[in-house]
């Protein structure tokens, strides 16, 4: 219940005070939400800040370190780096593998998915079981020898199509997130194709996959993200054809010049060129992120 108190002040002109219980504790609550954002938003933008001003110094002001920003800007280094760092080339092998990895996944989760979802078949709950595992376990270097033995089997070790098999091996979060999708989907679609004839392949190519466009674009941004940002995989495979090395590799080499002087304002132009594609991929995906957000609040 609402409480007003009217008070005369010295004039005699009268003034209504407001106290209704739990004002001031809204107000607090308000107060701290926003200064916990503000505090996010300021430990995610300052990296990125402090990349894209130390891409714009020389060398001797990363090394010294006095301010934040670069007394003189220094675009050439953009120039040096993409020179140094062979970018034309390791951009598209970056490209290249996050394209197949982001297909190869999305394919392969959704037919999990899809299957795991519409049908019931023996080892079903083991399945899910070990997929949801393989989200929380992280094993890193544990299996790469193995990984890297089991390439060197197939003939794959010298070339980037083992890393692309094993990073779409790796798609347990795309599978539960396109198996959420796939609830949303009446399955009375499904019954209704094959009233008319269709078989469970075509139903799912052909009348599912369409309607799954705003999940794959989310999933699919976040298979190309982790396969762009992939760093040991295509150091390990690449070791003896540096042709190959993505672009993740290549900056890192831009740590030392050639005579062994640290170029941290080189490697900072190269990280925020690297930046570029991932910008554009979201702005490609950016309809199908409305598209969902949009869905979820309607429902």
């Amino acid at each position: 219940m609402n409480e007003s108190v009217i008070s005369k002040q010295p004039g005699g002109r009268p003034q209504t005070v407001d106290r209704t219980p739990g004002t001031a504790g809204r107000i607090v609550t308000r107060t701290l939400m926003w200064l916990f954002l503000l505090a996010t938003a300021v430990l995610t933008l300052f990296p990125l800040l402090m990349t894209l001003t130390g891409s714009l110094k020389t060398g001797a002001e990363m090394m010294t370190g006095g301010t934040l920003f670069p007394a003189k800007l220094q675009f050439n280094n953009y120039a040096e780096a993409w020179k140094q760092a062979n970018f034309a080339r390791y951009t598209w092998n970056s490209a290249f593998m996050s394209v197949m990895v982001t297909v190869g996944t999305l394919l392969v989760a959704s037919m999990a998915a899809y299957v795991v979802d519409r049908r019931d078949f023996p080892g079903k709950r083991i399945y899910v079981t070990v997929q949801a595992s393989m989200m929380f376990i992280s094993v890193g270097a544990i299996v790469l020898r193995p990984q890297f033995d089991l390439m060197v089997a197939l003939h794959l070790n010298t070339t980037l199509w083992g890393v692309i098999l094993i990073l779409i091996s790796a798609h347990s979060s795309t599978f539960f997130m396109l198996q959420g999708f796939f609830k949303a989907i009446p399955r009375e679609l499904d019954e209704a194709a094959m009233v008319d004839g269709s078989g469970f392949i075509r139903t799912f190519f052909r009348i599912i996959l369409p309607l799954l466009t705003p999940g794959l674009g989310v999933a699919g941004l976040f298979a190309f993200r982790h396969a762009w940002n992939e760093y040991i995989l295509p150091l390990v495979f690449t070791m003896t054809n540096p042709k190959l090395q993505t672009l993740t590799v290549g900056l890192a080499n831009l740590r030392y010049g050639s005579s062994a002087a640290m170029q941290i304002h080189l490697m900072m132009a190269g990280a925020c060129l690297s930046i570029l594609p991932m910008l554009l991929a979201y702005v490609l995906a950016n309809k199908t992120f409305i598209q969902v957000t949009a869905g979820s609040v309607k429902g």
